[in-house]
């Protein structure tokens, strides 16, 4: 019986010849990740098992991008428990104010991840780095001690669903029109604990962006990965990046799926999903009438400078509808600094915007924009549960940059073509 992709990897990283759907297998890990929040009750469960340090200081990593700058003493004191275990353990990859960014976009651009890696994360946006063709996925924070104490982990090895794509976007239609169709199409438990597998040739017109934003929301559809066939735009992004050689597994040709789903790019709309899940997707031909009171741009999801581009294309020489607050987060420190030596900070800000520091921030409903009961946000982000945002009476509408950026101007949820034309 052939495997598929996350099979090939998994099997790989356990020693074996080959894995099947459902087996338990232990996994050698390629790298471990924590953040302010998951890293804490991980490092407490560390110091319970004696062991003299980490199994590997450069496959151990934290992130300091939740609430950071500190928000308050907790998440001071958070940051500092954090600190001085990496010092203690002499961790190279710790990444504080400074050098941090929100993790799920400072990992591939530091070249951290690559291609035939394994990697397990206190985050369950982990699953982003399945765009650089990694097996990747969250965790709880017991599971991360015991990663940064012996360098492996167990896994139920997952049966998949292979998504074709076929066609090529259309201008201001991105990877987050594609994933919040997909999950709008199978629902937010349509791949529960599945891999999902993205191929064929519709891959070619799929920027790493894109990619990396599909992957990023594989986990709300219940996934327990989503993964990318590694192709050129993959191998140039792993060597612009520094990264590890890659090793590239395919998917066999008999690989066992238990779906393939077919997806037209050249079909996909803007889309919009509404409160109070990620599958409630709609197209502008289904959404009337709804003014907003805020707008988030940013995240592990959509704050990369492709994103802040799509976004600054379309407020350039715009205002903010009034009585709507923007609020811009660059993904991280370079990206900031690459947005800011293009004109795009200057562009946000004569808009009427305001620029954070990387961040999470308000995506978990952390600091930097918390909503107040009533209020109506459209965010990049990847997540619209109930309170998510703030206030359990708030609504927040996910949305891609372009479309976030096209309501931030007219005040109300609003489509890039009609702001912009197709």
């Amino acid at each position: 019986m052939g495997m598929t992709m996350t099979q090939k990897i998994l099997a790989a990283h356990a020693g074996l010849d080959s894995v099947q759907a459902g087996q338990l297998i232990l996994a050698n890990l390629d790298l471990v990740l924590g953040n302010d929040i998951t890293s804490p009750v991980a490092i407490k469960e560390f110091a319970k098992l004696n062991k003299d340090g980490v199994f590997d200081k450069d496959k151990v990593t934290m992130v300091m991008d939740h609430f950071a700058p500190n928000k308050d003493i907790k998440a001071a004191e958070q940051c500092k428990m954090c600190r001085d275990f990496c010092g203690a353990n002499d961790v190279t990859h710790f990444y504080d104010v400074g050098e941090m960014g929100i993790e799920h976009a400072l990992l591939p651009e530091k070249g951290l991840v690559s291609a035939g890696y394994t990697v397990i994360g206190a985050d369950s946006h982990t699953c982003t780095y399945g765009a650089l063709g990694a097996f990747s996925t969250g965790v709880g924070s017991t599971d991360m001690a015991c990663g940064m104490a012996i360098g492996k982990a167990w896994f139920k090895v997952p049966s998949a669903i292979r998504f074709n794509l076929t066609g090529k976007l259309r201008k201001y239609v991105s990877g987050k029109d594609v994933i919040l169709h997909i999950i709008g199409k199978i629902g937010v438990d349509g791949a529960l604990y599945r891999s999902m597998e993205f191929t064929g040739e519709g891959l070619a017109s799929l920027s790493m962006a894109d990619r990396l934003c599909i992957a990023n929301m594989a986990i709300e559809a219940g996934a327990k990965n989503g993964i990318f066939e590694v192709d050129q735009v993959t191998l140039d992004y792993i060597k612009a990046h520094g990264g590890a050689e890659p090793v590239i597994y395919k998917a066999d040709e008999d690989a066992v799926y238990d779906q393939v789903i077919d997806i037209d790019l050249d079909k996909i709309e803007p889309t919009v999903s509404f409160p109070h899940l990620p599958e409630n997707a709609k197209t502008f031909g289904e959404i009337g009438d709804i003014k907003i009171d805020q707008v988030v741009i940013g995240s592990c999801t959509n704050g990369r400078l492709e994103d802040l581009r799509e976004a600054a294309e379309i407020m350039r020489g715009r205002k903010c509808a009034k009585g709507v607050r923007v609020i811009v987060i660059p993904a991280t420190q370079q990206i900031y600094l690459d947005a800011m030596e293009e004109g795009m900070l200057k562009i946000f800000i004569e808009a009427g915007a305001v620029v954070s520091t990387p961040t999470c921030g308000p995506c978990l409903g952390g600091y930097m924009g918390i909503l107040a009961a009533g209020e109506r946000a459209v965010a990049t982000t990847n997540r619209n549960f109930v309170g998510r945002m703030g206030h359990v009476d708030s609504e927040i509408y996910l949305a891609s940059p372009a479309t976030a950026a096209a309501s931030a101007v007219t005040g109300k949820i609003t489509s890039a073509w009609e702001v912009m034309g197709k």
